[in-house]
């Protein structure tokens, strides 16, 4: 696996045309914020999506924060995947890294394969954001209780943190997946998934 600095120079995940994949497991799944020319579900081996982010500005601010996905180590994620003009990946990548790494330093940008569904499913390199175990915003450790009383007070510039995650568990029914977790915040919340 070839983790990518965040300010990164070239992209192993180009396609021969110079554009490149991005892959979205969180609000990128609904709501990239760039051009594409393809869209497709796709799978990510060895990190799975996981509540695990303190978020103060899209979804919490310093006196009541957030909480985001994050991908952490182990398991599988589905997503989605996007397929970024070459004429557009300037713009995509400084869009991203303002969109993610600007207000949560607990990312880092990595460049992993995914599998892409389809008729033939086939691997590309993707972009995508890991998250550091390190970085005191790290919140892997919290209890579902403890997640759904932060989700539950939550607000920030892009919204209530508990639409977001009813809008992660609806994407990713829309896919025709569980994720057990999630819905489990959910629940405690007193949301039905």
């Amino acid at each position: 696996m070839k983790e990518a600095d965040a300010g990164g120079g070239g992209d192993g995940a180009e396609e021969g045309d110079g554009g490149i994949w991005i892959f979205g497991y969180g609000s990128l799944m609904w709501n990239p914020g760039f051009p594409f020319v393809e869209r497709a579900n796709a799978r990510l081996l060895g990190r799975h999506r996981r509540l695990c982010v303190v978020s103060r500005h899209h979804r919490g601010d310093a006196a009541r924060p957030g909480l985001v996905m994050g991908l952490d180590r182990g398991g599988s994620c589905r997503g989605i995947a996007y397929r970024v003009p070459s004429a557009a990946v300037a713009g995509t990548l400084a869009y991203l890294h303002e969109r993610e790494t600007a207000h949560y330093p607990v990312y880092r940008r990595a460049d992993l394969p995914v599998v892409l569904d389809g008729p033939t499913p086939r691997t590309v390199r993707s972009v995508t954001y890991v998250i550091d175990r390190t970085d005191p915003d790290y919140a892997g450790h919290l209890t579902v209780e403890q997640q759904a009383a932060i989700v539950a007070v939550a607000h920030g510039l892009s919204g209530a943190n508990r639409d977001y995650l009813k809008s992660v568990v609806e994407h990713i029914h829309a896919l025709g997946l569980r994720d057990r977790r999630l819905e489990a915040v959910l629940h405690a919340l007193g949301d039905r998934p």
